[in-house]
């Protein structure tokens, strides 16, 4: 989050910003997120700014490792699609193979997406489709033989490289830092059965509070059942490996 210009009209006291500046740069602990925060205390004393904090270093590490992650797929030679949606099949375990709404499901796109994504990948030879034998409405996506060692190849080289990002960290921060997010992310997600609902197609209903997480699909959906964006595509591929 940058540091908004000044309000239209304020007059600045700059020997007193240096002074605050300068008093804060004897603080070896403090950092840019740190100052941006407290010159909000000091100019809007009556808004609370300690929301700063948390969100914007969760935002600026978001970027950051969003960015290093695509420079690494990029090395790894796959990209973030065919990675989820290898990376589901491979999850599931022997014979790696799903139904086309199971892989969708868990990859968190719709159908249609995850259908472009298998069409792609079966003609690179990565998955191939074939119809239940029981059930010739069910589709089923399997990992093929050049797909399983592309995605332990990937798998392998991304998430020990994204372990050395956390070096940083000692095993307990980490521990502390996963569970403090995962309480996070639970109440800016919607709930699951409204995920479900929309993809039977029926119009989500609104949480009772506010939730971040594609808000404007949820309140547009109300509106026009269904709907998909196309950006969501994007986010969903970056969600797991």
């Amino acid at each position: 989050m940058a540091d908004p210009s000044p309000l239209p009209g304020r007059v600045a006291n700059n020997q007193d910003r240096a002074s605050n500046m300068g008093s804060a740069d004897n603080h070896g602990d403090l950092d840019d997120v740190d100052l941006i925060q407290r010159a909000w205390e000091r100019e809007r004393p009556g808004t609370p700014a300690a929301s700063i904090g948390v969100i914007t270093r969760i935002w600026r590490i978001g970027k950051l490792l969003a960015d290093e992650r695509r420079r690494t797929l990029a090395r790894l030679g796959i990209d973030a699609a065919t990675l989820d949606l290898l990376s589901t099949l491979r999850r599931a375990g022997p014979p790696y193979r799903l139904t086309a709404s199971a892989v969708a499901a868990q990859s968190l796109v719709s159908a249609g997406a995850i259908s472009q994504r298998v069409a792609r990948a079966e003609h690179e030879g990565l998955v191939r489709r074939e119809r239940s034998d029981a059930d010739g409405r069910l589709s089923y996506v399997t990992l093929t033989a050049a797909g399983h060692a592309l995605i332990e190849r990937s798998v392998d080289g991304l998430l020990r490289h994204e372990e050395a990002l956390l070096s940083a960290l000692t095993g307990e921060q980490r521990g502390q830092l996963s569970e403090q997010l995962k309480v996070l992310l639970a109440s800016l997600s919607p709930y699951p059965g409204h995920l479900s609902n929309e993809r039977r197609g029926d119009p989500p209903a609104l949480p009772p509070t506010p939730r971040l997480w594609q808000r404007d699909r949820y309140e547009r959906g109300v509106a026009e059942p269904g709907l998909r964006r196309a950006a969501g595509r994007g986010r969903g591929a970056h969600r797991a490996v």
